[in-house]
């Protein structure tokens, strides 16, 4: 455990703060892009990479809960980006997949983040990229580790 002098811990919380910081404008309800908050086109991404999905699957994939779940969704399926299809055989199941605009907005808000994420990479010095990728991913899956055995973050 760390002590509240030890350096570690006045280093981790800057990387929070920092992290929580620098993350905001992708955790705003605000559109991103094409009318698009970041957390409706991971639902769109999802959805794309799956062709199809259970409506009752997608929170898993998004690691979020149902209720929210549904909050992503229902505007996506009013901006008829989402199609939303009953499983005739069993009513209370619903499938979500991409219309032709979503399909259209998927692509177009996918070739913004790659720009997004090409112009962040661009003040990572070249050599370091990897370094820097492969630590970060470390971290988040320890944060994932303590977070699923902890009651603190819940």
């Amino acid at each position: 455990m760390l002590k509240e002098t030890n350096t570690n811990y006045h280093q981790l919380l800057e990387v929070f703060t920092g992290l929580a910081q620098a993350t905001r404008c992708l955790r705003q309800d605000d559109a991103f892009c094409e009318g698009v908050t970041f957390h409706q086109f991971l639902v769109l991404d999802v959805i794309a990479k799956n062709r199809e999905l259970k409506m009752a699957d997608l929170h898993r994939h998004l690691a979020v809960e149902k209720s929210t779940t549904t909050r992503l969704v229902n505007p996506l399926i009013k901006k008829k980006l989402l199609q939303r299809r009953t499983d005739p055989d069993d009513l209370r199941a619903a499938y979500l997949n991409l219309t032709k605009k979503g399909e259209e907005v998927h692509k177009s808000v996918r070739l913004c983040m790659m720009d997004f994420f090409h112009k962040i990479m661009g003040n990572i010095p070249e050599k370091k990229a990897e370094i820097v990728l492969t630590s970060v991913n470390l971290f988040i899956g320890a944060i994932k580790a303590y977070a699923k055995q902890s009651t603190c973050c819940k």
